[in-house]
Parts: structure tokens; C-alpha cells; sequence
């Protein structure tokens, strides 16, 4: 737990010590060539090669490395029936050929993918592949000056449980797909197999959202209004996620998560209506790690203000020698002695405010009990949908303290966050000049959602990328990753999840990639109840899930709203989701 005593003259300087503490260590990169197997992958690869591969045989170092650059942890490739060779790569930056994942649409495969896929899935179960996911997309490479980008041609991406399936069964496996996709008159069409496993990621007024002015900006945003707040029940503290949306009913406020951010898979899976004759499951503003998370954070951003105000002014003292008389060299320093002494009372200005948010939050939310922000009301069991849409019926609605929300309440917008700064939010929204998004970054960073995102848009967007291939790009904030952009896909995944009593259920998701091969993970663990929402302010889908060898996802996984929203107006029929309250 952290520390919630303040010693006003010590405590600037402790800040300082764990911003410097923060920065400390190394970051490793999965496509590091001095890794401590390299040299044992290479040596297996090249006894290999000269001895002869057989058609189904991947290498280990193929397959630790084919997919390097779709996240930070890419998954072990399997088995793959696309001809390209694989290279053995040579020199320093050996594995420096990097990939992403890139969306499906306007194929005639994702066209017919509601017949097919299901197809492709009943025949890994008659074959007895543990599959996890039935994802459709492609990869593009990353250019270098020497290689421009190259796009794949649509890839039937199965994921399957680690040590579970042999290059000789995935070879089978995958010809008797591509035997399935010619009788259907589908050609062209590769078949990977990789390793993955589908998880499910888990007193007061709250504050208003901060200006870009303001100096707690970087680290008020668990404490507001706005969507992605850090939730938690206080039955279990210790698992977190993330509150949806919002809704009214009546003059009552609600909010909306999924099931499992609150309760645990092991738990039991039964329908709860909340009654005067029952306890009620009360939910937290952060659980214990958020809290103590957010309280480093602001710590954290103390020490690095103290720091850059100790450099400041060592500049203020160099540039009082220098500014004495009337010398080019002396009045230059005097521009710069004023700039820099203003830097510093901008910096001791930040640092006062941030401390008294600090001490501010610590005695309006410090305790457990300050943190109830609501109690559920409707908790249906995790289910699948009705055909044609076997979405994951995966939802929680939660009965806010509504005197707690107003009146700094703002409806359903998205805080933008200050992690992704607003030109370059804006140029990954407009990747082509000549191309319009839809998008406009809001003054004050609160992207207000509207409207709902249609079945048809999801699967047929107008906006292109720089490639001039058809893309929609969606936005989260989560507890875990906060602010990211990704890459939705037009056609719906088939998802796996396997418990501990050797049972399973499947499910159709909308499927989300990561933005490029550099933008890290679209969500991890804690992201989970996130709403993902377009650029041009439309409910998207609540997030539910992801698909990877870790915690960080390489594909994220949602509910579509179009089809939940139904859900709740059927147990809500006044639900309206766009709040308004009389103050």
C-alpha cells in the first residue's frame, strides 16, 4: 500500500527520488538479436536447412520470429501454408523485418464469412485441434530502403493452445481448409496456425475532466467523469477493469462494464436482479492496485517537475553571470534568463497543485469505504447470442451514486488523454492528406460519442490508410493501456475459451488490431468494459477480451454495441444513452 502520510518539506524531494527510480532499467525488444537462445536458434536453423525440412516442418527460429513486430510479445508460429521462404536473417539487425496486422474487407472470403467460418470451425473440432481463435487478416510489412511494404493475401489466422498441435497435424489441418475453401469457390487463401490463448482482460463529487492548462492533466483523468474509469467490487478488490458507458433510466444513472471485470470466471455464472431483500455488490473507483497506481502516478509526475526545476534554475544561476552589460552575448542571455525564470514558476506552480491534488484525493477517496461508487443491479449470465449474431452476452449494469457524478458529470465522452500528443493523435486519424476521417480532435480532449456504429459500417467503412486500403480506425481508453488506436476488422472472429472443469464456450467477437507495429498493444489485461468508439463519436463495441501469449494482446476482442445496446433496452425500455440531468 502506498505511503498516505505528507511531510510537506521532505515530500517534493521523495517525489523526486521515485520519478528517478521510475526511470531506471532496460526495455528488451522482441526482435533483439542478443537474446540468450539467438545463438542456439541459429545453429538448430542452419543444421536444419542443410540436412533438409520436411513440406510441414517450421523451424524454431521461423517460428519464434515470423511474426516479429505485431506486438511486444509476438506469438510462436505453428504451421503456415503461404510459399514465401523464409530468410534467414543475417547481420546486427537480424530480425529487424518487422510485420503488422492489417484488416479484412470488401473480400469475397469476408463475404461469405458467416457461412464459412463456422464451416472451418466444425471441421478443427472433427479434427480435434484446440483452436482458441478463428481470426481473418493479413500482414503487411514494414519498408525499409531497401524493401518496399508488401501486403499478404488473406490469411485464415487460427490461434490454438500452447504445445497442443504438431506442424504435421496443422498440415493436414490447414489442406483440408483450403480443400473446404475451393469447394466454396474461395482461392488465394493462406492458412497460419500460431499460439495464443483468449482471455478475458478484469463519498466525494468524482473530479471534472482537466483542461490542457491544467496542471494535474497527466494524472486526474481515474478520478473524473469521463469514460474508462478504474472499477472494481469490493468483494474483490484486487481484480480490475474498466466502466463502459453510461446510461439513463428514469432520473437514476447506470454504468456499464462487463461481468468478468467484477466477477470472476470461477464464480458462479448465475442471473442477479438486484432487491431490497438482497446484499447489495457494491463497486469501487479503483481497486487496490489503481489506487495505489494512481497515487505513484502523481508522485511520479511531482519528481520529474521537481527535477526539471532543479535544472532550471542551474540555467537561472549560469545565466546571471552572463547577462551583465550590453554585449550581443549579454542581451541574448537576458531573453533567455527571463524565458527560463518563467519556466520555473510555471514548474513550482505545477508542482503546488499537483501536491494539493494529491493531499485533496488522498482524503476524499484514501479509504476503501470512500470509494463505493455503486452497487449492480443487473448482473444476466455470461452468454452466447442467438444465430446470426453469437455475440458474448458478457455485461454488467451498475446503479451509480448519481450525487457523486454531478454536477462535473458529462455524459459519454472519451477523455483523449496527454499520452498520444493531439497533431500526431490527429495525423494516425488522417493517415492520407487528401482523405477525410470524420475526425476532429476535440478542444478539451472529450471526444463526445453519439451515435451507435452500424453492423454495415463496421463491415464496409469509407475511410482509407496510407495504403489506400479500407480502414476503420477506433479509439479506448482503458485502465491498463489508457488512450490507444487500432485498426478494427470487417469481418467477426470465431473465440474459444476453455475453463478448468475441461468445458468451453464459443462466441463471435468484433475483432481490433493494433494500430502499426509500433504502437504497442491496443489493450491488455484491466482494459476489459472499455468502450471503443470511432473517431467521428459513435459507440463501437465493449471490449471483452484478447488473444496473445501474454497479458498484451495481439488481437482485442468486443461485444458490438448494435447488438448489446438491444440487450440492455430489453431488461432497461427507458434506458437513454444519452444522459442529461436538470441541476
Amino acid at each position: 500500500m502506498a505511503n498516505l502520510s505528507v511531510n510537506a518539506s521532505t515530500f517534493p524531494q521523495e517525489c523526486i527520488a521515485l520519478a528517478r527510480q521510475n526511470r531506471q532499467g532496460r526495455a528488451c525488444s522482441p526482435t533483439d538479436t542478443n537474446s540468450p537462445d539467438c545463438s542456439l536458434l541459429y545453429d538448430e536453423y542452419a543444421s536444419r536447412v542443410s540436412s533438409g525440412l520436411p513440406p510441414n516442418a517450421i523451424s524454431k527460429v521461423e517460428a519464434a520470429f515470423y511474426y516479429s513486430g505485431i506486438s511486444s510479445s509476438p506469438p510462436k508460429l505453428v504451421y503456415r501454408t503461404s510459399k514465401d521462404p523464409f530468410v534467414m536473417p543475417r547481420g546486427p539487425e537480424a530480425y529487424r523485418r518487422l510485420k503488422h496486422l492489417y484488416p479484412v474487407y470488401d473480400h469475397k472470403l469476408g463475404d461469405r464469412w458467416g457461412d464459412v467460418g463456422p464451416k472451418v470451425r466444425d471441421l478443427l473440432d472433427e479434427q480435434q485441434v484446440r483452436f482458441s481463435t478463428i481470426d481473418l487478416a493479413r500482414f503487411r510489412t514494414v519498408p525499409d530502403q531497401q524493401t518496399p511494404a508488401v501486403i499478404s493475401p488473406v490469411v485464415i489466422w487460427i490461434g490454438v493452445l500452447p504445445d497442443s498441435l504438431t506442424g504435421e497435424d496443422a498440415f493436414n489441418s490447414a489442406n483440408a481448409i483450403l480443400a473446404l475453401l475451393e469447394d466454396e469457390g474461395i482461392i488465394a487463401i493462406d492458412i497460419e496456425f500460431r499460439e495464443s490463448v483468449f482471455r478475458r482482460s478484469a463519498g466525494a463529487e468524482l473530479y471534472e475532466p482537466a483542461s490542457d492548462l491544467d496542471a494535474t492533466r497527466h494524472v486526474i483523468d481515474p478520478l473524473t467523469t469521463a469514460l474508462g474509469l478504474p472499477i472494481a467490487a469490493a468483494k474483490t478488490p484486487h481484480l480490475q477493469g474498466t466502466m463502459g458507458f453510461y446510461f439513463k433510466n428514469g432520473d437514476d444513472l447506470y454504468g456499464v462494464t462487463a461481468r468478468h471485470v467484477l466477477f470472476p470466471p470461477d464464480e458462479d455464472n448465475s442471473d442477479y436482479t438486484y432487491n431490497l431483500n438482497r446484499p447489495r455488490k457494491e463497486v469501487l473507483l479503483m481497486g487496490t492496485k489503481a489506487w495505489d497506481d494512481y497515487l505513484k502516478s502523481v508522485q511520479n509526475r511531482i519528481g520529474n517537475l521537481g527535477t526539471t526545476a532543479e535544472i532550471y534554475r542551474e540555467s537561472i544561476r549560469r545565466l546571471e553571470g552572463r547577462a551583465v552589460g550590453d554585449t550581443p552575448v549579454a542581451e541574448k542571455a537576458k531573453k533567455e534568463l527571463k524565458k527560463t525564470r518563467e519556466l520555473l514558476e510555471e514548474a513550482t506552480n505545477a508542482i503546488d497543485e499537483l501536491q494539493e491534488l494529491y493531499e485533496r484525493s488522498k482524503k476524499d477517496f484514501g479509504k476503501q469505504s470512500q470509494r463505493v461508487i455503486g452497487h449492480v443491479v443487473w448482473l444476466p449470465v455470461i452468454a452466447v447470442g442467438t444465430v446470426p449474431h453469437s455475440f458474448t452476452k458478457d455485461v454488467c449494469v451498475v446503479e451509480l451514486d448519481k450525487a457523486r457524478f454531478l454536477p462535473n458529470f458529462k455524459g459519454n465522452v472519451i477523455d483523449l488523454g496527454t499520452e498520444i500528443e493531439g497533431a500526431k493523435f490527429v495525423n494516425k486519424m488522417y493517415p492520407r492528406t487528401h482523405t477525410q476521417s470524420g475526425f476532429k480532435y476535440p478542444a478539451e480532449r472529450l471526444l463526445v460519442l453519439r451515435d451507435i456504429l452500424a453492423e454495415d459500417s463496421m463491415r464496409h467503412p469509407k475511410t482509407k490508410d496510407h495504403d489506400g486500403e479500407n480502414c476503420l480506425y477506433v479509439i479506448k481508453r482503458g485502465l491498463t493501456t489508457l488512450t490507444t488506436i487500432g485498426r478494427a476488422t470487417g469481418c467477426f472472429s470465431y473465440v474459444r475459451e476453455y475453463f478448468s472443469n475441461q468445458t468451453h464456450r464459443d462466441s463471435i467477437e468484433w475483432a481490433i488490431l493494433p494500430y502499426d507495429s509500433d504502437s504497442g498493444a491496443f489493450s491488455k489485461g484491466g482494459d476489459s468494459g472499455s468502450m471503443i468508439a470511432c473517431g467521428t463519436g459513435e459507440f463501437g463495441g465493449l471490449l471483452t477480451g484478447g488473444s496473445g501469449r501474454t497479458e498484451s494482446s495481439d488481437i482485442t476482442y468486443a461485444t458490438p454495441m448494435f447488438w448489446l445496446w438491444l440487450i440492455i433496452k430489453a431488461k432497461f425500455p427507458n434506458a437513454n444513452l444519452y444522459p442529461v440531468f436538470g441541476l
